[in-house]
């Protein structure tokens, strides 16, 4: 029953209610673990990804007395956290992307008809992928992965990491303009 009247209430008016009886938090981790999880398993591996979600929900009730509801909702305020949980793991998602990009993709076998040819160029593609990723940098992979991952707007993704709009419009195009000149130098001399 508490659940079902906090699926009703916006943001604003689960927080007053949280804030007055701290039970009432399982409704924001009804409301947004799914979003959050799939962001952080985007980033990181399905085992990361369930403890990184978990420390998210945790660190978000333990701080829940600090969350303004006049700066933003909840959903980017929770992207925030998750984003900076994942920063801790930088150097071993980086670590991936690395080997990620030094797996060949495995051969097409012939005579499978079931075999979509954009199937077979995304392969031939991640290994490029990879490197291009691993060469952003953090605040590039970050805003790129929010939005591609977590599918936050511009606004959500400047909440999320206490950035302007504008930078997060920056970063992105940064992104963006890397990404493509890796892959193409890539793919020309790959």
């Amino acid at each position: 029953m508490i659940v079902d009247v906090c699926e009703q209430v916006t943001d604003a008016e689960l927080v007053a209610r949280y804030r007055r009886n701290p039970d009432l938090f399982t409704a924001v981790h009804d409301r947004y673990y799914r979003d959050i999880y799939l962001y952080v398993a985007g980033r990181l591996d399905t085992q990361i990804a369930e403890d990184i979600t978990a420390e998210t929900f945790l660190l978000a009730f333990d701080r829940r007395d600090r969350f303004d509801p006049e700066r933003g909702s909840l959903r980017p305020w929770l992207f925030g956290i998750a984003t900076n949980l994942i920063a801790r793991h930088r150097r071993k998602e980086a670590r991936h992307y690395r080997a990620l990009a030094r797996l060949a993709p495995e051969p097409v076998m012939e005579g499978h008809e079931n075999r979509v040819v954009a199937s077979v160029e995304a392969q031939r593609m991640q290994p490029h992928l990879a490197k291009a990723l691993a060469a952003l940098s953090g605040g590039e992979r970050d805003a790129l992965l929010l939005v591609a991952l977590g599918q936050l707007s511009y606004h959500e993704v400047a909440q999320a990491l206490g950035v302007s709009t504008g930078t997060v419009g920056s970063r992105l195009s940064r992104a963006r303009t890397k990404i493509h000149a890796f892959i193409d130098k890539e793919t020309v001399n790959g």
